[in-house]
């Protein structure tokens, strides 16, 4: 079993929630907190210790992990709860939020005078995968942050992927769902030409399969919400805006991406 023992989790919606729930299940002691009284009873009822504040759930733990919504709430989280003034030194927040790579850079400046690390923790393969304990975590951070972290990080991951320094973890995320949402798009494209032409729809994904148009995204087509995907495009052509590089592939994916959900998805099927 892992040195580190306690835990806190900050935001306890649905991927939060199925996070402290693995790691309760895996013997770690999980404080939580989340601003929704009904979010707070549903995790209490897994095991999660609920506490009256982000200071209150943090003031023991080794590794506090952050699962909320946005960059704001991530700063809010952090910088302004008191949760830095509350940790020991040595211990670690993990960021699992998708945000700007920048957000991470920092607050881990902001941390670092009080020997707390910070690394970035986004995570891929959605939301069945997190039910099931089997997302891909990207980590960036110090070689030191991420081996404290590493072993809460795996009671909810298949792979811990230790991809370079502290905000390296959302630049990979970011990467990846830019591939991911091009798929969809391609794919979604390609399905609706099909079906036009009368070919029976999941007949041709099984055979497509097994040739070289294959990708994730097809193989469980119709199980993708595409829910988070604009903000996720957001944070990769903000990237894209500060590094002065053109990405017209990916600007395109963006408009079309809006207009793609599950149910359209699924049509296809039927």
């Amino acid at each position: 079993m892992a040195d580190v023992k306690r835990t806190a989790m900050i935001g306890l919606g649905a991927m939060g929630l199925q996070m402290g729930k693995h790691m309760v299940k895996h013997g770690f002691e999980v404080m939580g907190y989340d601003i929704s009284a009904e979010a707070s009873k549903k995790a209490e009822s897994h095991g999660v210790h609920i506490c009256s504040s982000v200071a209150d759930a943090g003031k023991n733990a080794e590794v506090v992990f952050v699962m909320v919504a946005n960059d704001k709430q991530i700063h809010d989280v952090i910088e302004r709860s008191g949760l830095l003034d509350v940790l020991a030194r040595g211990s670690v927040i993990a960021i699992a939020s998708s945000c700007s790579p920048d957000t991470c850079r920092d607050l881990a400046k902001l941390a670092a005078p009080k020997g707390i690390g910070i690394v970035d923790v986004p995570l891929v393969l959605g939301q069945e995968a997190m039910d099931n304990g089997q997302v891909v975590a990207y980590v960036g951070g110090d070689e030191a942050s991420v081996a404290k972290a590493r072993p809460a990080i795996a009671a909810f991951s298949k792979q811990v992927l230790h991809v370079g320094d502290v905000g390296a973890g959302q630049i990979t995320k970011s990467i990846n769902n830019m591939l991911l949402w091009a798929c969809m798009v391609a794919n979604f494209e390609c399905l609706t030409f099909a079906k036009k032409l009368g070919v029976d729809i999941p007949r041709l994904i099984e055979a497509l399969g097994h040739g070289s148009g294959t990708n994730w995204s097809l193989s469980r087509w119709g199980k993708s919400t595409g829910k988070w995907a604009e903000k996720d495009m957001d944070v990769a052509l903000e990237l894209a805006q500060s590094a002065k590089m053109p990405m017209p592939l990916a600007g395109l994916v963006d408009q079309l991406v809006k207009h793609l959900n599950q149910e359209r998805m699924k049509a296809l099927m039927s």
